[in-house]
């Protein structure tokens, strides 16, 4: 069974309790460098089920993810209240064929666009955190819950491919 927007969102905002969202999503990067480094490129190839993705396809999927992430706040950011279109990462990974992707250079622009946004959000004024979107699926998104979704979505990956590096 699938999982409903509303649950997706619970669990992934259930990841950062207590932690800062902006300080999450400046270190995960790192995190996630640290893990990978010495991984053979065919060890971070190789799926831990047949229906899971392998870190590098994670990878590939972060880089894009922070990519929309950061369209997605500049349009809010631009726009007040405007509509956030929700896609299907299933779908991405299957066209983007993520298993084929160098982890490097996933790595590279995934570290590249989250400076870019890390840098906007630290600039702009505390009162446009309130800015907000109507995300197709989950409904108002503010410029805050959009950060709090980046950081647990860091969370629940990092924590993927730090069992999937350890075999679990």
């Amino acid at each position: 069974m699938q999982e409903t927007p509303q649950a997706y969102t619970k669990r992934v905002l259930g990841y950062i309790e207590g932690m800062v969202p902006l300080d999450v999503l400046s270190t995960t990067p790192r995190k996630v460098a640290a893990l990978v480094k010495g991984v053979t490129k065919k060890a971070l190839g190789k799926r831990p089920k047949p229906q899971s993705w392998s870190v590098t396809e994670i990878l590939a999927h972060l880089a894009d993810v922070e990519l929309v992430q950061g369209y997605r706040l500049r349009l809010v950011l631009g726009a007040n209240g405007i509509a956030i279109q929700g896609f299907d990462q299933d779908i991405w990974a299957r066209y983007s064929d993520y298993a084929k992707h160098d982890p490097a250079f996933s790595m590279e622009g995934w570290k590249a666009i989250r400076a870019r946004n890390l840098h906007l959000l630290k600039s702009i004024p505390r009162e446009m955190w309130n800015n907000y979107g109507m995300h197709s699926e989950r409904g108002k998104e503010t410029v805050t819950r959009i950060t709090e979704m980046m950081a647990g979505h860091d969370i629940n990956h990092l924590d993927q491919i730090r069992r999937i590096i350890k075999g679990e």
